[in-house]
């Protein structure tokens, strides 16, 4: 650092990280012929026998005298200016040239997002949140604030829990399932909830809890495989009375009025969690589906339905069922593309079901038994052989049940007391509700010249010890 900064024309001496350095004289000292030149191209300027240059005198007052002038002129002109303005907007305002009313467009608030948001309805006459757009020339986008109608849904929606048993090769072990269900009537004894087949299937016991988190038992009423519906049963004494003030039942939508695009909102037990809400659209509303041994047109939408939302609903922006979900449907191959059944197609299914007699597995001593052998039909093997899915019946036991009641070897049974079933597994875990000398009907696809015809039979079930002495 400098110790003197006045070095008077560098002359002066340094410390710090400059100590080693010293002038050498002033610049006049080293270049004695400075003054001489000078006097020579200047020779007005400076005194002729020195060679020093004179200072010029300045005159006091000078600049500001001249920066008052120019203040003056600017406000002048600035004066006139304003006034010709003011005169000119007051002209045209009297000839009507110009409007000075507020622009209404002004108030409008500015669209940070291309977003349609969901917000309450201005007008009188309803109470239901409506979708306002606001879209970018390139994109547009849907935010749905849903929390109010999810409030007012969220009581008819219930979790499902199953307990089973799973039988492997060489052990069984108790596992659990889970699904989620709607709330969708009520009777004398019992309130009603309708599901996915497939949450229900192989129970060894079910268990509902409501989004207030109080449980109770449920058993199966009806089900239907073959759309993957179920309806079951909670007796109302082993609901608290505090929950049975709670809950709600389920307002059904319109499936069939569905357009494309419009918000769609999916609520239920997803991964087991708890009930849980996502939105989307809908993406389809006449999707043809053949897999999984669930067949049939769904609505498809990109609102995330996983593992555990099976059974739940998929609602309108009004709060109202317009689909069962199901991710059985579909697979987990891709993202965006969950189904549900339609409410309006499910609609008849579910009102059978929900009149059919609530049962309880018969104890495995008291079932009732058909006497039969038979395999399933595998959807591969009936579109190569022109089959009918079902159970292929490859032969009857001679004085059973089955032979009384008319079954024939290679007759087809599709369905029990009403239930569709597809498989062998699936019919066994029908008749395992049925106990000995209960009459049944079975339905049978049996073959009629070369196409085969729908026959219902009705048979008394036997017990156990009938096939054995045979």
């Amino acid at each position: 650092m400098y110790e003197n900064n006045n070095n008077n024309g560098l002359n002066g001496t340094y410390t710090g990280q400059n100590a080693n350095r010293t002038s050498y004289g002033t610049y006049m000292q080293n270049n004695p012929g400075y003054y001489a030149s000078q006097s020579q191209f200047n020779p007005g300027n400076g005194d002729p026998g020195s060679g020093a240059p004179k200072k010029p005198v300045k005159k006091r007052g000078g600049m500001a005298k001249k920066l008052i002038a120019a203040a003056s002129v600017g406000l002048m002109a600035g004066a006139f200016c304003a006034a010709g303005f003011i005169g000119v907007y007051f002209l045209g305002s009297r000839m009507g040239l110009i409007n000075n009313k507020p622009n209404e467009d002004d108030n409008k608030p500015v669209a940070y997002s291309a977003a349609a948001q969901i917000t309450p309805a201005a007008t009188a006459d309803t109470d239901k949140p409506t979708v306002t757009t606001v879209s970018s020339s390139s994109t547009k986008t849907v935010v749905s604030d849903v929390s109010e109608m999810v409030d007012d849904v969220m009581p008819s929606i219930v979790s499902i829990t199953n307990n089973m048993t799973a039988d492997y090769y060489y052990f069984s072990q108790e596992e659990e399932g889970r699904g989620s269900g709607i709330i969708i009537g009520q009777n004398d004894d019992e309130l009603l909830l309708v599901t996915n087949y497939h949450v229900i299937a192989d129970n060894d016991r079910l268990t509902v809890t409501f989004s207030n988190d109080s449980d109770a038992p449920a058993l199966v009423k009806g089900t239907d495989a073959k759309l993957d519906l179920a309806v079951i049963a909670v007796k109302l004494d082993d609901i608290p009375d505090e929950t049975m003030d709670y809950i709600e039942i389920a307002s059904m939508g319109d499936s069939d009025a569905l357009k494309v695009g419009e918000p769609a909102i999916a609520i239920g037990n997803a991964l087991g969690y708890g009930l849980s809400v996502t939105t989307g659209v809908i993406s389809a509303v006449d999707r043809k589906l053949d897999q999984d041994s669930v067949s049939g047109t769904f609505i498809q939408t990109d609102a995330a339905i996983n593992p555990g939302n099976s059974g739940g609903a998929l609602l309108n922006i009004n709060g109202e069922v317009v689909g069962i979900n199901s991710s059985k449907i579909g697979g987990a191959a891709v993202e965006g593309m969950g189904y549900a059944i339609p409410i309006s197609a499910a609609r008849p299914i579910i009102e059978d079901l929900m009149n059919k007699n609530t049962r309880t597995v018969v104890a495995e001593e008291d079932r009732g038994y058909l006497g039969i052998s038979g395999i399933s039909v595998s959807p591969e093997d009936a579109l190569y052989y022109s089959l009918p899915e079902g159970v292929y019946v490859s032969s009857v036991t001679s004085g059973s049940a089955a032979e009384k009641g008319g079954i024939l070897k290679d007759d087809i049974i599709t369905g029990i007391e009403g239930t569709n079933v597809s498989t062998m597994d699936e019919f066994q875990k029908e008749l395992a509700y049925y106990a000995a000398g209960e009459n049944v009907s079975i339905e049978v696809q049996r073959l009629s010249g070369n196409s085969y015809k729908s026959v219902t039979l009705t048979v008394t079930l036997d017990d156990k010890s009938v096939l054995e002495d045979d």
